[in-house]
């Protein structure tokens, strides 16, 4: 098991958030905290680097000690591009991803995915495979997702396919989305 300062963090919040009114969702407040802050807290320390896929405000970013990374493809949107953009940066063997939004974030997740190896992990929970939720082994991943990109794919879950990477299952867990201003209220 690779040691954390062996891998980099990398928090997916260049979304467009369109069903927040285009509002950041990463400086939204849930529960009393904004899911950045709130993503940070969950996911813990001792990380190589803290990068942030994210597409405005990188001065916010910074405040948390975080380096923001916009897309480098423009009229991209989606997954995929802040994939790149944060393979592109990543100094160290693994990349660990989570987007911002997740309604639950298991206190384990980090440990489990890390247990894998140096192959890489994508989460499953109790609704099924959650790409963005994964451990990317860096070299790999860096040609399937260039690989991805010149064939217009945006599915995280086919590069995932194409990785093998390594399933770990938390099938008592619904990591969910906050997505809409309603999911706020919970």
């Amino acid at each position: 098991m690779h040691a954390r300062n062996d891998i980099t963090l990398g928090i997916f919040a260049g979304g467009r958030a369109t069903r927040l009114g285009g509002d950041d969702k990463a400086w939204a407040v849930y529960r009393g905290e904004t899911l950045i802050e709130r993503s940070l807290r969950a996911l813990g320390d001792g990380y190589a680097a803290r990068l942030v896929s994210a597409n405005r405000d990188p001065d916010r970013y910074t405040a948390l000690g975080l380096r923001a990374v916009p897309d480098r493809i423009a009229h991209f949107p989606g997954p995929l591009a802040g994939l790149d953009a944060l393979l592109a940066v990543c100094t160290t063997p693994l990349l660990l991803t989570m987007p911002v939004d997740l309604r639950a974030i298991p206190g384990e997740i980090v440990q489990r995915l890390q247990a894998m190896g140096e192959g890489g992990a994508v989460a499953h929970d109790a609704n099924g495979l959650q790409p963005l939720v994964a451990l990317w082994p860096v070299e790999r991943t860096r040609i399937a997702v260039a690989q991805a990109l010149v064939h217009g794919e945006r599915a995280a879950h086919r590069v995932v396919a194409t990785l093998a990477l390594a399933i770990v299952r938390f099938d008592d867990a619904d990591f969910g989305n906050l997505n809409a201003s309603d999911d706020f209220l919970t």
